[in-house]
């Protein structure tokens, strides 16, 4: 038991550890990315092609002043970042990471925790950050504040509906609410199983997902909550110090494990080509396969950043008018669409 403990301490400390790093290191991700594709160096003066950058900006959050409107909720300005920050991190927990290890004839899962309502835990984690945008909006007693604050609870809220659709059509076909099962479900992938990938047998809905996600991590098209030519700076404008650094790094780890469920969900996990026809041993592949479950993962970050840095944002009333008009009519079409191919087998069968 005492074993067991520290294992899932152990693996807690390492999920939550590289959860900061990859969300530290996206931004200076982000600008090298916005350089090269502006023809531009990005940052280069903190260490070596400024791997240090990350560094400097978090010395920076710490040491700036902090500024606590005298008009604000001051409890509810403190609790806004901090909720944000904190629901970005929970919904890490239940992402297989990768396949179980064997030590010593022990088995331990690289799965923090594995429930069988494992995608409604991350849905509902997911929800309650909206509440940390709006309480830190609102507590800021500014206008414009509220203006960004709304907008974001209006269109993360919209937006959820559609990408909870999109996932029913996905729990239809693999009967299962697990991550960690719909994980082991796609063993094998393109390759030796063409189509053991849920992104080939569901398209639709994996293009809902993914618009979606950009919806509700507030990236470029979809950052209107943010945007400094109408609301200053949205619902952050108050915020300085490191409580304004909560806020972005929540965005960055919000993106990292956006990425880790598309991989999970549609992109086959830990699983990759001809991983049964190679011959290792388990834990080998197991080891290889939470390699290939972070490349998966920095594809998809970098995804994020070439949208953002390649179409430009939409007005409101487009967001909305998407969002309510056309993904969620999609999804509930990828729904039956979804439940007619499943009839359609079963009577074949």
């Amino acid at each position: 038991m005492s074993a067991f403990l520290i294992y899932k301490l152990i693996l807690v400390g390492s999920v939550f550890g590289i959860t900061l790093f990859v969300a530290a290191y996206s931004t200076y991700a982000e600008r090298k990315v916005a350089a090269f594709l502006q023809d531009r160096v990005g940052p280069d003066r903190a260490g070596p092609f400024g791997i240090f950058q990350p560094l400097a900006d978090g010395m920076k959050f710490i040491y700036k002043e902090e500024i606590i409107p005298v008009v604000s909720n001051k409890f509810l300005f403190v609790l806004g970042p901090c909720l944000a920050m904190l629901t970005a991190m929970m919904a890490g927990v239940l992402i297989p990471w990768g396949n179980t290890l064997i030590i010593d004839g022990q088995t331990y899962s690289l799965q923090i925790a594995d429930l069988n309502v494992g995608i409604l835990y991350v849905f509902g984690v997911v929800s309650i950050g909206v509440y940390g945008i709006m309480i830190g909006g609102w507590a800021s007693n500014n206008k414009f504040s509220l203006l960004g604050a709304i907008r974001a609870s209006a269109q993360m809220i919209s937006y959820e509906i559609a990408m909870g659709l999109s996932i029913i059509a996905l729990i239809i076909m693999t009967g299962t609410l697990s991550l960690g099962e719909i994980s082991a479900q796609q063993a094998g992938g393109i390759g030796s199983d063409w189509n053991a990938w849920n992104v080939v047998k569901q398209p639709l809905g994996f293009l809902i997902f993914i618009v979606c996600a950009f919806a509700e991590c507030n990236r470029t098209p979809f950052d209107l909550p943010e945007c400094e030519t109408e609301l200053v700076g949205g619902y952050h404008t108050e915020y300085s110090s490191m409580k304004l650094g909560f806020y972005l790094f929540a965005e960055y780890i919000n993106m990292f494990v956006s990425s880790a469920v598309i991989s999970t969900l549609y992109f086959g996990g830990y699983n990759f080509p001809f991983m049964n026809d190679l011959g290792l041993d388990h834990n080998t592949l197991s080891i290889i396969g939470t390699l290939v479950l972070f490349a998966k993962i920095s594809f998809f970050i970098f995804f994020f950043m070439w949208i953002r840095w390649t179409i430009p944002r939409f007005r409101y009333d487009q967001l909305m008018n998407l969002g309510w008009k056309v993904l969620i009519p999609l999804s509930v079409a990828n729904i039956f669409l979804t439940g007619l191919v499943m009839i359609l087998t079963n009577n074949k069968q």
